[in-house]
């Protein structure tokens, strides 16, 4: 590598500084000039959030890697790059597990990563993330390109800070950062992201920053599973209250009774049971925020209790006459059609009036296109840590009957059913593999079960004259043949993805003369 390749390369990036971009772009034509630059088969930037690797742009790698959040504790490439602030070339017959092993794009073979260098970015003197490279091949990578790539970290760490300057000005979330942190040690668990990038969750993204910084009362509506607490969550993290608690109370989990002293307390004597003073959940929440789930599950008596405390901010508790002054910040949140239930006189028309001041659709996943794949790789990462795994992956005829799948329990439907088919394709193996890989079949969706391939093309007709027996012989043999080309010609898997027992399926390939 010459000085002039370097510089070749460098210049347009060094150009695009001053060029007002948007981020994904910036971080886009970053990565592809460090490829052109030093050939590799894969290349990521990372930020660090905490203890976890956020991957902000990948090339190289498959779409659910976007998804991912990498616990550095768990990968010690990633943690061996961080503790040096130079760039690492690890060594091609290093044992330390690739968190990329699997996940290069376009490859079907559980083919591993050989080669693997990186270099920490330094924004402000501060470590804030990494810009990693991968290769399949052995020794691709030479000791002197580790000063080409030192280049380019210093590069790509002017690149996040001006995307980043450029974000604080767009958004004015000069002290984002400080809420999200206070967010993180109330809660005690990793940050939860709404995770996507299709112009559907943009659009959910934008008005959540909108109405964040006011302080209206918002009517969060959609599909069982959409993820409605999450956005509740990202409007109380976005808003003035962040540093205040923010409280919840699914209004479907307790009878009326309860609903009652759980909103607004009780005093002693007040219900059998009441052996003490005990403050519900607006006193809880005064400051903050209080996110009422299951809201369409109010009884008309407690929602005209629930509308005296919106409008004047007063309340008592049960059994007592004495009056609290609140100050709260109201969150409500149903799959419930409001205004229906209105015109049937199950609601009141006043309290939802009073509670849509801004309502909020999150859109059902079906209608977010290839999101799908990014929060299946946000599920598969927490799956791989928690069953011990190097790689857990998708195929790609899995990705296809993802993206096919209708999605009626939406991202709650899809977590669990990342979880329950990862368990199911892991019982499979009699030995724990360093790459696991879930086809279409451990699915159980509707046309992804033992036997079917949503992604391949039906067996051609038999041509005119054909016997029943001959057009069923030639049917088997298409079926066969196609099983096999899907799993590189594995009989183990291909019997398993049939239902057939392995000898059976070898002698009925004999017959067929396949064997």
């Amino acid at each position: 590598m010459t000085a002039k390749s370097l510089l070749t390369a460098l210049l347009p990036l060094v150009s695009d500084l001053s060029r007002e971009l948007p981020e994904r772009e910036r971080y886009r034509r970053l990565l592809e000039a460090m490829r052109a630059l030093l050939p590799c088969d894969a290349a990521a930037l990372l930020r660090l959030d905490g203890e976890w690797l956020v991957p902000l742009a990948v090339d190289g790698l498959s779409p659910d890697t976007l998804g991912r959040r990498f616990k550095v504790s768990e990968h010690p490439r990633f943690a061996a790059l961080l503790s040096r602030s130079e760039p690492t070339r690890f060594a091609s017959d290093s044992q330390l597990p690739d968190p990329y092993d699997g996940l290069v794009e376009g490859l079907h073979q559980h083919l591993e990563v050989h080669d693997c260098m990186g270099c920490p970015l330094f924004v402000d003197e501060r470590p804030w993330g990494l810009i990693t490279l991968d290769a399949l091949a052995p020794e691709r990578f030479q000791q002197v390109e580790l000063d080409a790539l030192q280049a380019f970290a210093s590069l790509a760490a002017a690149t996040v800070n001006v995307a980043q300057r450029i974000e604080r000005l767009a958004l004015r979330a000069e002290d984002e950062h400080q809420r999200a942190e206070i967010y993180r040690q109330a809660s005690g668990q990793q940050h939860q992201e709404l995770i996507g990038q299709s112009k559907a969750h943009k659009h959910l993204l934008e008005e959540i920053r909108l109405v964040a910084g006011s302080d209206l009362t918002v009517l969060v509506t959609g599909e069982t599973g959409v993820g409605k607490e999450l956005v509740a969550q990202a409007i109380h993290q976005q808003s003035a209250r962040a540093d205040k608690p923010m409280i919840s109370l699914n209004c479907a989990a307790l009878p009326d009774t309860l609903v009652e002293s759980e909103l607004f307390g009780h005093v002693r004597g007040a219900f059998t049971g009441a052996v003490g003073e005990r403050r519900g959940k607006f006193e809880l929440a005064n400051g903050g925020t209080l996110f009422l789930d299951e809201v369409g599950e109010l009884s008309l008596a407690v929602q005209a209790k629930l509308l005296r405390v919106l409008q004047s901010g007063q309340l008592q508790r049960l059994g007592s006459d004495q009056e609290h002054q609140v100050d709260v910040r109201l969150i409500a949140a149903t799959n419930r059609d409001l205004a229906e239930e209105v015109r049937a006189g199950r609601y009141r028309a006043d309290f939802y009036h009073r509670l849509s001041v801004y309502p909020l659709r999150v859109p059902a996943l079906r209608e977010r296109g290839r999101d799908v794949l990014l929060l299946s790789g946000y599920f598969l990462e927490q799956n791989r840590s928690r069953m011990g795994l190097n790689s857990l992956r998708l195929s790609s005829d899995a990705q296809a009957a993802l993206l096919a799948y209708d999605w009626p329990g939406n991202v709650r439907e899809l977590e669990h059913l990342i979880g329950r088919s990862s368990l199911k394709a892991l019982g499979q193996h009699p030995e724990r593999p360093k790459i696991l890989t879930l086809e279409a079949r451990d699915f159980d969706l509707p046309g992804a079960g033992p036997g079917a391939a949503p992604s391949v093309a039906a067996p051609l007709p038999p041509p005119p004259g054909t016997d029943l027996r001959q057009a069923l012989d030639l049917y088997q043999r298409q079926l066969i043949e196609a099983c096999l080309e899907r799993h590189q010609h594995n009989w183990a898997s291909a019997a398993r993805e049939l239902g057939l027992d392995r000898a059976n399926l070898s002698r009925l390939a004999r017959r067929l003369g396949l064997r």
